[in-house]
């Protein structure tokens, strides 16, 4: 990349940006675990709901 004015202190200042980016980099990838997890949840409940359903089928069977 272009030099910045100052040049030791430039370098310092790209160092900054791309540190800067890695941390983002890190946040979005967090996020994306955090909407995972809720994908996982969101299954989970229904799963859930499913088996309710095969539950009240058996019992109306049943009478």
């Amino acid at each position: 990349g272009r030099k910045e004015r100052g040049g030791a202190k430039g370098s310092y200042c790209w160092e900054d940006k791309w540190r800067e980016r890695e941390r983002e980099r890190e946040r979005e990838r967090e996020r994306e675990r955090e909407r995972e997890r809720e994908r996982e949840r969101e299954r989970e409940r229904e799963r859930e709901r499913e088996r309710e359903r095969e539950r009240e089928r058996e019992r109306e069977r049943e009478r």
